[in-house]
């Protein structure tokens, strides 16, 4: 494996930097973007430093991204949703450099991450062939709502729109990811990964979204386990891990929709 902190985009003096995990192979590997959660306002791609050498060990490419973070009234959507996008546009120009296959771009991304990794893919689809989210947050509204009873001075939806539904619900409809699950919009395989215990976000948002796309025709498949939020990142080899539990199924998703020859 060979790892490297790359640098694939500037917005002034910030610049969003990427951790690459390379498998050292003679051919153009399957290149998996990781975006990490954190409600749009915080979080780090470290989340991704057990993952991607396990990815790379078997053929995969991971790069773990930055995407700007909401602080205040600065990087409100749409500014991370336009970072994936130069996340995509960097590794099909650096296809060559990376010795990654530009025709096999996957989006992985957990709770803000999966959001963004889902509304990328469905938007983006000739270059992402596949989306894995895991406890993402797919409706806005929705999220909204679980908000105002569980963290009513943290909203996180809000924060990140800038508004209100009662104020802009349209915004709201075109920001989530269950919006484009409709057939013209068919074609990236997904891995929907939750947990029944996260008291983040409602499993409920994984439930309503794997159905919305099963009736829209796309491939999709799940990981469900007895967990709650923040998993993520957790070491592969503990005992009990729901990260473990998750990567192994994840492999084999890959593999059967991508597959590393």
């Amino acid at each position: 494996m060979v790892t490297r902190t790359l640098i694939f985009e500037r917005h002034g003096a910030e610049a969003l930097h990427a951790d690459a995990y390379l498998p050292e192979s003679s051919t153009a590997a399957p290149v998996v973007i990781a975006l990490h959660g954190g409600g749009w306002k915080g979080g780090t791609r470290k989340a991704y430093q057990y993952l991607g050498p396990l990815l790379a060990g078997r053929g995969y490419a991971l790069l773990a991204a930055d995407y700007r973070l909401v602080l205040r009234e600065q990087n409100r959507y749409p500014a991370a949703l336009d970072d994936v996008r130069s996340a995509i546009r960097y590794v099909r120009e650096h296809a060559g450099e990376l010795n990654v296959d530009p025709g096999r771009i996957v989006l992985l991304g957990d709770s803000a991450g999966g959001h963004l990794a889902a509304l990328t893919g469905l938007t983006e689809r000739p270059h992402v062939k596949a989306v894995v989210g895991v406890f993402g947050v797919y409706d806005l509204v929705a999220q909204w709502q679980h908000d105002l009873v569980s963290r009513p001075h943290d909203n996180i939806s809000s924060a990140f729109l800038g508004v209100s539904p009662a104020e802009n619900r349209r915004l709201y409809f075109d920001a989530s990811p269950i919006s484009h699950a409709i057939t013209a919009n068919a074609g990236p395989a997904f891995l929907l990964a939750w947990g029944t215990h996260d008291d983040i976000v409602d499993p409920a948002q994984s439930e309503a979204f794997l159905l919305a796309l099963k009736q829209a025709g796309f491939y999709a498949r799940t990981v469900v386990q007895a967990a709650g939020h923040f998993w993520i990142g957790d070491p592969l080899d503990e005992p009990g891990s729901h990260s473990g539990h998750f990567a192994a199924r994840l492999l084999r998703f890959l593999d059967d929709r991508l597959g590393t020859a």
